[in-house]
């Protein structure tokens, strides 16, 4: 199992490295295409923008699997490290079902563009390029529900050894 993980982070990795290394050198040719001939390529504006919510996302589900996330701790400090594990469940637990909803969501924007056959640019159909927003929500879904697990039994074992809990 930990393999799998493995190359699925390599894979999460790789493909933030390729998006971000694509945006700049498509900006990289647009800006030097611009000034020394006046010219641009029509499609390079929309590839990027498009980039950017793919980059964005992307790199929200790697945050989310290293828990690099924005999070604002504002008790942290006054309740005890089990105490804080229950919150943080409950908070993950919370965050888990927004991003699914999402997700869901997100599937039936992709399948409405599908049956409508809506074309975003260039010949290329919108939901191909929106396909990364149910999927980043649910990978981001998923993760929190694990974490929160993870936390959840934590939280559980050391209720019932406190004496063990050395970040107590």
């Amino acid at each position: 199992m930990s393999r799998l993980l493995h190359w699925i982070h390599r894979a999460d990795d790789s493909l933030l490295v390729l998006l971000l290394s694509t945006m700049i050198v498509l900006a990289f040719v647009q800006i030097v295409s611009r000034n020394l001939f006046d010219s641009g390529f029509l499609w390079i504006d929309p590839t990027l923008r498009v980039l950017v919510l793919w980059v964005g996302l992307v790199g929200a589900v790697v945050a989310t699997r290293d828990n690099n996330h924005i999070r604002i701790d504002l008790f942290h400090s006054l309740f005890s490290k089990n105490t804080h594990r229950a919150i943080q469940t409950a908070v993950d637990v919370f965050s888990a079902v927004v991003c699914l909803i999402i997700g869901w969501y997100g599937l039936q924007w992709i399948r409405w563009d599908y049956e409508d056959g809506l074309i975003a640019f260039a010949g290329i159909p919108a939901w191909m390029l929106e396909v990364i927003v149910p999927l980043a929500f649910t990978l981001i879904g998923i993760r929190y529900l694990v974490k929160s697990g993870e936390l959840l039994r934590d939280y559980l074992y050391f209720r019932q050894h406190p004496e063990e809990d050395d970040t107590a």
